[in-house]
């Protein structure tokens, strides 16, 4: 595999290979120096076409303790805003001399139409297109979930999970705006490509029309979905009002009873099984899809799944680009 564009491609060996390199990278950066050599002389481009926090910078940071040379475009206040297009974009870059892009936009298949139209010959990183896929997004959640799950259902210590282990018998709930998520999606295919279940807990009108094909179970009451799935995650997912502006809103009748009908807070809390971890992509909406006490519960892992981040990223550049590790 030349590019990372979708948790579709990756097949379980693949997964579990990135999940294991991840872990690798993450033990790296318990040294007193973090920087690796592997990609010296590499140039990273994070081309982001959308608004990032935690997406960028960790990109940007896996790249740099990889050795990289990091170039970061930000459509806002480039030539995009003169309408230049993407095609012209990636080819100023690449005439900079680019290893790999990574992207992140508004259209689903911006990446794809980038690794394969022939305007570029570099892998291409999918950063997130659209409502379409997340790939990084959904290995680092994975890599979280391997490290706290317990196949007997006790309670693990987050330890780094044993190599080639992968997610089979977890049970996760994903929450929310499954409509315009693009990691509902990628955490779909990845986590049952792993072997974990998923069901997603929604509002109709928060549901994607055709998910015939979605290998996961679907639910609109979510104390009814804690009560009988008794998980080993919770995922929360932001409620992208932007997104929903845009499309003219009414998918919810006010914040107040969609958080009542489908925020998680203490009370549910309680009920989800002791071991359970509380996930949530970021950035939050505290107080919306998720309460404060919620967030940082000291079953909460937020924070962990950004540093993980950074590891996962680390981990799929060195298997793009290093020579020892190009293996996807």
């Amino acid at each position: 595999m030349k590019h990372l564009l979708s948790a579709k491609d990756l097949a379980h060996d693949e997964a579990v290979m990135v999940l294991d390199t991840a872990e690798a990278m993450a033990a790296t950066q318990r040294h007193a120096v973090k920087k690796l050599p592997t990609l010296r002389g590499k140039t990273i481009v994070n081309l982001f076409f959308e608004d990032s926090t935690r997406t960028r910078l960790s990109f940007e940071a896996a790249a740099k303790r990889l050795s990289a040379d990091v170039i970061n475009f930000s459509a806002k206040g480039s030539s995009v805003s003169k309408g230049e297009s993407l095609k012209d974009t990636a080819q100023t870059i690449m005439a900079m001399g680019a290893d790999a892009v990574v992207i992140r936009h508004s259209a689903c298949g911006a990446a794809h139409l980038l690794a394969h139209a022939g305007w570029i010959d570099v892998p291409v990183l999918n950063a997130g297109d659209g409502t379409h896929q997340h790939p990084t997004q959904a290995l680092l959640d994975a890599m979280t979930l391997r490290r706290w799950y317990a196949p007997d259902g006790t309670a693990a210590d987050g330890s780094p999970a044993p190599r080639g282990r992968d997610l089979g018998g977890a049970k996760v709930i994903i929450v929310g705006d499954v409509l315009h998520s693009r990691v509902a999606r990628s955490n779909v295919d990845l986590m049952t490509a792993l072997g974990a279940h998923v069901t997603l807990v929604a509002p109709p009108t928060l549901l994607p029309v055709g998910m015939d094909d979605w290998t996961c179970d679907v639910s609109f009451d979510l104390d009814e979905a804690l009560e009988t799935v008794q998980p080993d995650a919770v995922m929360m997912l932001r409620v992208q009002r932007e997104r929903m502006s845009a499309a003219g809103g009414g998918f919810f009748p006010s914040p107040a009873e969609y958080s009542q009908a489908y925020g998680l807070n203490l009370a549910r809390r309680a009920v989800m099984p002791e071991h359970a971890i509380v996930m949530h992509p970021g950035p939050m909406n505290r107080g919306l899809e998720i309460t404060a006490e919620a967030a940082d519960d000291p079953r909460s892992r937020v924070i962990e799944q950004v540093g993980n981040g950074v590891s996962v990223r680390m981990a799929a550049l060195y298997l793009l680009l290093a020579d020892e590790g190009n293996q996807l």
